[in-house]
């Protein structure tokens, strides 16, 4: 996300990451287990006898990231190791293939950006609110100039830029009788708009509870699936009728590890979940492996996952960033972030042309987007491809009510049924995703 004033989450040098910027770890690693493997049996004979289920821990708030653990859904397991263990584990015996691979735990952020960007976007935020005409040069921070006869969105007494320009308010479906989980930083329980909803939240993160800390998480939540007809202010939710699972998988300071968010992932899965979001990651470029496990493997048992493409793009500098992980995973859907003008975002990134992944899927509406915010300030304006992600997602859930489809026929349904736009797929995939 790009925040809206002073104090983004995540501090980012003024050169960005690059292609060579080492991924932050923390010392563990996960182990994707190949298909009809027994892990328990793999990790016992590699020495590794305290490796809990996942299903063992369930309700156990942040014990599944705590603890060295297997996910049965995905066929996973995050442990700690030591050297020895660790070749143990690589290697194979004769027979069948049992481990398919095994990677650092990487550590991922919401997809924040730098000051300066989040105090240009909250400028303009607060013009706007004013009633002042705001319109920024060609190469400032806060975005393009309105270009005289190009459609340009805005918010309106009755819904949000993104609502319109998805066509979400135009569409019979609702999301009724679909399970959207959010992998993000929590949910606000006691906010007033979402009263009577049916929500189910966890918490991934050690020591703390699924309450949102932080605002990322309430803000997608609402974007995805906030009310029709919210207490005040414009409709900003998509499926305002899906049943609500909010994973906290980043903590209240918008960080988590590979083990929370897998745990979160295997959670959705268990509970039925057709649509995943996820607005969060880690700038490295190459494909992680447990996210080509984990996006196939919920495929399969018809969850679809949407992730953040990364802000880690400067566009106005010429600088065009790289989708990060999870995106990156070809199993994934890869979502890019719009501006008002249905132009790319400029700091929403782009495809890597010569990596096998690493591109970007569809597009969606993720600058200053209003939606819900925790409590006391209800609502706020952000900007980033976190905010594209839950769009996306909503948009999903009305597909998925509309035709029944799940899986890779849900993800074929968002590719073809999208608006086309003058930027290059490199940078917008098949385009702006519509309501059915």
């Amino acid at each position: 996300m790009i925040e809206s004033g002073p104090g983004s989450q995540v501090a980012i040098t003024p050169e960005g990451p690059t292609l060579s910027t080492p991924p932050e770890t923390t010392g563990r690693f996960i182990i994707v287990f190949a298909e009809g493997a027994d892990p328990a049996s793999v990790l016992q004979e590699a020495g590794l006898d305290d490796v809990v289920s996942s299903q063992e821990l369930a309700g156990e708030e942040g014990a599944v990231a705590s603890n060295d653990t297997v996910f049965e859904q995905l066929g996973m397991a995050v442990v700690s190791v030591e050297p020895g263990q660790l070749g143990a584990l690589e290697s194979t015996e004769e027979g069948p293939q049992r481990v398919l691979s095994v990677s650092p735990e990487l550590i991922h952020h919401v997809r924040g950006d730098d000051y300066v960007r989040g105090y240009a976007d909250g400028v303009n935020d607060l013009a706007g609110r004013l009633g002042v005409t705001s319109t920024p040069a060609a190469n400032a921070p806060g975005g393009p100039p309105e270009t005289p006869g190009v459609q340009f969105f805005r918010d309106s007494t009755d819904f949000t830029w993104g609502i319109q320009a998805t066509k979400a308010q135009l569409s019979t479906f609702s999301g009724q009788g679909i399970s959207v989980a959010v992998l993000d930083t929590g949910f606000d329980s006691a906010h007033p708009d979402f009263v009577g909803r049916s929500v189910t939240t966890q918490s991934f993160i050690p020591n703390e509870s699924p309450q949102d800390g932080h605002g990322h998480g309430t803000h997608c939540i609402g974007t995805s699936c906030g009310p029709k007809s919210p207490g005040t202010g414009p409709r900003y939710g998509v499926a305002y009728n899906a049943a609500i699972f909010a994973g906290k998988v980043l903590s209240n300071g918008g960080s988590g590890s590979d083990g929370g968010i897998l745990a979160g992932i295997d959670w959705a899965i268990t509970n039925g979940c057709q649509v995943i979001s996820m607005s969060l990651g880690a700038d490295v470029p190459r494909i992680h492996p447990p996210y080509t496990a984990a996006g196939k493997r919920a495929l399969d048992k018809g969850s679809l996952i949407v992730a953040a493409a990364g802000n880690n793009a400067m566009r106005t500098d010429l600088k065009y960033g790289f989708v990060g992980a999870p995106a990156n995973s070809p199993y994934i859907v890869a979502v890019a972030a719009l501006n008002q003008q249905l132009d790319v975002a400029f700091f929403s990134a782009r495809t890597l042309a010569d990596m096998n992944g690493g591109q970007v899927d569809v597009a969606g509406p993720g600058y200053q987007v209003y939606s819900s915010w925790p409590m006391p300030t209800q609502y706020r304006t952000i900007s980033g491809t976190s905010m594209a992600t839950p769009h996306v997602a909503g948009l999903a859930a009305l597909w998925a009510e509309a035709t029944g489809y799940r899986g890779n026929e849900l993800w074929s349904l968002l590719m073809q049924n999208g608006r086309r736009l003058m930027a290059p797929s490199l940078d917008v995939g098949s385009g702006l995703v519509l309501a059915p």
